[in-house]
């Protein structure tokens, strides 16, 4: 079942019917996107419009913040399922470790994603680890090819087809990482996890998985890495039960003050609008 939001499609499934398109994923022949849209992402994507292409042609959109919750009673009075990115990772590398499936973590500062490895290694004995690289730094904005347009970053005008989707959207700018790429098809995995920033990781995705024949799931985990290997602690459950993790990560780090703003009040602002659009629309 599909739930649009700011005109992004969300997956709203519940825990055992995400578990089933996880592993069909798994056993497909062809290569599978997942990305996890919080209220970040679809403020972000309301001024970038090759990033709301990205997302809607995502094979799963897992809704991931408590505020998406909110958002879809509001407008619809209708329940969306919250699967966090941190939780969807750790159920993925569980099912690749009972299916003998390896995974490949790219991404976060030097040394996270090897970390990262090792403690699911240590949580499941029988996952697969094909790498795990930084990556290093990764500019997306750094091709000549990019202008801006009304704020979004538009492409040249060639168009490709993605190997997974079946829309044709604009190329992003190469990116200057065949290293990256190189080390992974040599590693030759299933699944690849990807964690270098929102945006910035869906982007590389749509650029790059084609180029990377083996993998059956590419996913975007933003900071998942850093709470998996310890580097920043997550908040406690309750908090994020609550839906007042922001709170916790606002006192940690006082410099997401701005992605807090976006993410509660710029998000709010527009879903208030989305919904007075909405009931104008409505036959009288």
């Amino acid at each position: 079942m599909k739930t649009t939001i700011l005109d992004i499609l969300l997956d709203n499934l519940i825990e055992p019917e995400l578990n089933n398109k996880i592993e069909d994923f798994l056993n497909s022949n062809s290569q599978h996107t997942i990305f996890t849209p919080n209220p970040e992402f679809l403020v972000a994507s309301t001024k970038d419009k090759h990033f709301k292409q990205i997302l809607n042609q995502s094979d799963l959109n897992i809704p991931d913040g408590f505020g998406l919750k909110l958002a879809s009673r509001f407008l619809y009075n209708k329940k969306l399922n919250r699967h966090t990115g941190i939780d969807t990772l750790i159920k993925i590398c569980q099912l690749a470790s009972e299916k003998g499936k390896s995974v490949y973590f790219l991404g976060s500062s030097e040394g996270v994603a090897k970390k990262t490895a090792q403690t699911l290694k240590s949580k499941f004995s029988n996952l697969k680890i094909a790498g795990a690289e930084s990556g290093g730094k990764i500019d997306l904005n750094a091709s000549p090819v990019l202008s801006r347009v009304e704020g979004c970053l538009t492409c040249p005008e060639q168009s490709r087809r993605m190997p997974h989707a079946s829309k044709t959207i604009p190329s992003p700018s190469t990116l200057s990482n065949s290293d990256n790429i190189a080390k992974i098809n040599t590693a030759e995995p299933d699944i690849l996890f990807v964690a270098l920033g929102q945006i910035k990781q869906e982007k590389w995705i749509s650029e790059n998985l084609s180029k990377i024949p083996s993998v059956r799931i590419a996913m975007g985990v933003g900071g998942s890495f850093d709470y998996i290997s310890k580097k920043t602690p997550r908040a406690p459950k309750l908090l994020r039960i609550i839906g007042l993790e922001w709170l916790f990560r606002l006192i940690l780090q006082p410099k997401r003050i701005k992605r807090i703003w976006n993410a509660i009040v710029v998000f709010s602002w527009l879903i208030f609008k989305e919904k007075l659009t909405k009931e104008k629309s409505r036959p009288t």
